[in-house]
Formats: structure tokens, C-alpha cells, sequence
């Protein structure tokens, strides 16, 4: 008996795990829709270049290096896109941004494709974080302890940007009423660049984390970002704790329906969003968006 609640805990924290990488990609579809009114399709193949740049980079010059700066390669790319691109759809019909983003998801999976080949790329995890955490019955990986850790750090950082810095206060005002903002002389546009570069780095950074996981492959992208959209519906749009809230909640439900229901564990989460859609429409804590309504 004792071992099946040890085994139950660890299966929760496993579930939590994938919520938390559920979350950085998540988040970064949400606050970019939030303030520029894009949604992005090809996030998900910003989760993949992360992963790939983590493996490239880490040949070169070691793992702690390519940590860091493999999610900032990756933000960057993101605001090269939104200045070359995505600014040009803000005020667009939004049909032509989701066929502008899924043509360029298309592309970048198929890029990578023709550079490291269709087959998946090993990825070991580094020696120093091998090893399992032993408290009697109980052992959980260090890796995915420190996944766990580093994420936390990510999302408390996210937040501290975003509720208690003059950017985030320009980005809040962006959301609700960014007519009046501009009406101030404050100009959105650095800000855009700035947001679509912190939710993108954010994917990266989820592919920099499970690369030693999942292995890296091409089509990692999409196979994560219905996942993504799922929390990012189940939170509500414009809500950083509802996305929070959605992410950790799909993630753990997940993990309890694998352990229980192994067959229905990719339902799960679409069930789970019918529920919830059923009794609140908006979400678990989405706003009101006059554009939306």
C-alpha cells in the first residue's frame, strides 16, 4: 500500500513537471496574444529550435554555456520575427496570422528537417545533475528536480517583469486600452517586440529543458503546442494565473489519468477543457477583451 501512494506522489510529480513545461510555452502564447492580438503557431517550432540550439551549442562549448544562452538565441530570433513580420498583422484580419505563423512553423520544422535529418538527436542528460533523490520508497530524478526548480525561477522572474516594473505596467495598459496608451505618446511597438521576445524565449527555454527527456526531433514542436493551446484556453486569455493554474491543473491531471487510465491520458486534457468551457466560457481567469466580444 505504501508503495502505491510513493508511486501515486511521484506520478503527481510528474504530472506537474509536464504542466510546468506546459506553462513556459503556454505563457508565451498567451501575453503575446494579449497585447498584439496574434496568435502564434509557430511557437511550438521555437520549443523545437531551443532544443536544437542546446544540442549545437553544447557540443561547442559545454552545457552551462548553451543553457543560457540557447533561450536568449531564441528570444532574439522571436523579435527579428515580430519586427519583420508579425507587426504587419496586428491590425490585420486574424486568419492571416495564423496562416502567416503555421506556414512558418511549416518551414522551420521542415529547415530543420534538411540540416539534422528526420531522426531524432540524443541528448544526454549532463553528468552533474545524474542521480535520484532516495527518501525511503520515494526517488525522483535530480534532473527533473532542478526542471522543476529552474521553471519556478523563470515564471517568479516572468511575473516580477510584468507586475512590478514600469514595462510590465505599459504592457498591463496595452492589454486593457492600448487606444489611450498611445493617446499618452507611449509608443507599443518596442513594447511588442520586447513581449513577443520574452514569450518566445520562454519556449526555448521548455526545449532547452526537456531536450535530455524527450530526445529532439523535428516535429517536437507541434506535438507540444495543442497541449499548449489547451492550457492557454483552459486558463483564459489575458491571465497570467489562469494560465498558471490551467498549466499546473493539465499537468497533473495527466499524470493521475496515466497512472489510473493509462489509454485515456491524451483525452484527459480535452476533456477537461469541455468541462471547464461549459461552465465558464472565458476560462478559469480570463478577462473581458472588447476586441474579442
Amino acid at each position: 500500500m505504501a508503495i502505491e501512494i510513493v508511486f501515486l506522489f511521484e506520478q503527481i510529480l510528474n504530472g506537474l513537471l509536464m504542466g510546468v513545461y506546459y506553462l513556459l510555452i503556454a505563457l508565451g502564447l498567451s501575453i503575446i496574444f494579449s497585447l498584439g492580438g496574434v496568435v502564434n503557431l509557430a511557437h511550438g517550432a521555437m520549443f523545437a529550435i531551443g532544443a536544437y540550439l542546446m544540442v549545437q551549442i553544447t557540443e561547442l562549448t559545454g552545457y552551462g554555456f548553451a543553457f543560457i544562452c540557447a533561450p536568449l538565441l531564441v528570444g532574439v530570433i522571436g523579435m527579428v520575427i515580430e519586427r519583420l513580420f508579425l507587426r504587419h498583422f496586428y491590425k490585420a484580419d486574424p486568419v492571416l496570422s495564423l496562416l502567416f505563423t503555421f506556414g512558418l512553423a511549416m518551414i522551420i520544422e521542415q529547415a530543420l528537417r534538411m540540416i539534422y535529418g528526420a531522426s531524432p538527436l540524443q541528448f544526454n542528460i549532463p553528468d552533474f545533475a545524474r542521480g535520484q533523490l532516495i527518501l525511503g520508497d520515494f526517488m525522483y530524478p535530480y534532473y527533473r528536480l532542478g526542471m522543476l526548480a529552474v521553471a519556478s525561477v523563470a515564471l517568479f522572474l516572468t511575473w516580477l517583469l510584468l507586475n512590478k516594473t514600469p514595462f510590465g505596467k505599459v504592457v498591463k495598459a496595452g492589454v486593457s486600452d492600448p487606444d489611450m496608451v498611445r493617446a499618452l505618446g507611449i509608443s507599443l511597438a518596442p513594447v511588442l517586440t520586447a513581449v513577443c521576445g520574452i514569450g518566445i524565449g520562454l519556449a526555448g527555454l521548455a526545449g532547452v529543458l526537456l531536450a535530455p527527456i524527450s530526445g529532439v526531433h523535428p516535429a517536437m514542436g507541434q506535438e507540444i503546442l495543442t497541449a499548449a493551446f489547451v492550457v492557454v484556453v483552459i486558463g483564459g486569455l489575458g491571465s497570467f494565473w489562469g494560465v498558471v493554474a490551467a498549466a499546473l491543473l493539465v499537468g497533473v491531471i495527466r499524470g493521475l489519468t496515466t497512472y489510473f487510465y493509462p489509454a485515456a491520458s491524451e483525452a484527459s486534457l480535452y476533456i477537461l477543457m469541455l468541462a471547464i468551457l461549459l461552465l465558464r466560457p472565458r476560462g478559469l481567469m480570463g478577462e473581458r477583451m472588447d476586441r474579442l466580444e
